[in-house]
């Protein structure tokens, strides 16, 4: 459902609404000992923190993944980029969204984010 950042919403995109965006991690590396470990995951507490409440679902990393493709093949492992976690905030347009993942700790790590607005039906 989307939200309105001020005055009436009208079934009209005619103020910016808000909308929902999903956030894909791509790569980035493992902390190699506990202590790495914690710094990463305050890196992501920090960073959420300051997302504050665009925080839709802060999601979870993910496991090992497969690709299954239009022939039916399976790609192990995800195929060529394989999905790392994932998150869905809010944010007012694709810009905004693409300016609030640019914080995001997992490209001090070599990863990416991959930005999708999520459609409504």
């Amino acid at each position: 459902m989307m939200k309105r950042a001020s005055g009436l919403f009208l079934g009209v995109n005619m103020e910016r609404a808000m909308s929902k965006y999903l956030y894909v991690y791509h790569g980035g590396s493992m902390p190699q000992s506990k202590e790495e470990g914690e710094r990463v995951m305050k890196a992501w507490t920090d960073w959420f923190g300051k997302l504050g409440p665009a925080v839709v679902e802060g999601g979870n990393p993910v496991g090992m993944s497969n690709t299954v493709n239009s022939d039916g093949s399976v790609a192990a492992n995800g195929g060529a980029n394989p999905a790392s976690g994932y998150s869905i905030i809010e944010a007012s347009s694709m810009e905004d969204a693409n300016t609030k993942a640019k914080g995001c700790p997992i490209l001090a790590r070599g990863g990416s984010v991959e930005v999708a607005e999520i459609m409504q039906m």
